[in-house]
């Protein structure tokens, strides 16, 4: 039997805390197959990134720090965006990792990068979210999951109580 090398990981991280773990596992995996690694960050509404339900994470201190960034306009929010993405790689410890920041919607821009930068696998966290939003909203990840071809690793995210 034939198997196909992996040799694009494609990690997509929102500012969640729970991104460091989506970012490890991602980037061990890559790292066992000797796989390339792009980290991913999506730009989506504005909103998202002022809401005090996301708190920094992986030496993301300076995101609070960053009074000269306007995160109110979309060249502030690629600056950030940018250093928090430099920031996991300085968490990751491999100088080696590209990373990539899109705008528009979450599923869509993950899928348009994996097909642009031909990753062999993508990488994703799984937010546990109430039933009923997952109705009302729809998942990222399931959108994901229901139009690629790519094999996707859901790396659950969900917070032990």
């Amino acid at each position: 039997m034939k198997t196909n090398m992996m040799k694009k990981v494609l990690i997509a991280l929102d500012y969640n805390p729970t991104a460091q773990k989506v970012a490890e596992v991602g980037f061990s995996m890559a790292k066992s197959m000797n796989a390339e690694v792009i980290l991913l960050h999506v730009i989506s509404d504005p909103v998202y990134y002022s809401s005090t339900e996301y708190s920094p994470i992986m030496g993301f201190t300076g995101y609070m720090d960053m009074g000269a960034l306007q995160l109110d306009s979309v060249d502030g929010l690629k600056k950030a965006s940018q250093h928090f993405l430099d920031k996991s790689i300085q968490h990751l410890g491999d100088k080696a990792i590209q990373t990539l920041v899109k705008e528009g919607d979450f599923a869509e821009s993950i899928l348009e990068a994996a097909k642009e930068a031909h990753a062999d696998i993508i990488v994703v966290g799984s937010h546990s979210r109430k039933w009923l939003e997952n109705i009302v909203m729809g998942s990222v990840t399931e959108k994901v999951l229901h139009h690629t071809s790519i094999p996707l690793l859901i790396v659950p995210t969900k917070q032990k109580k």
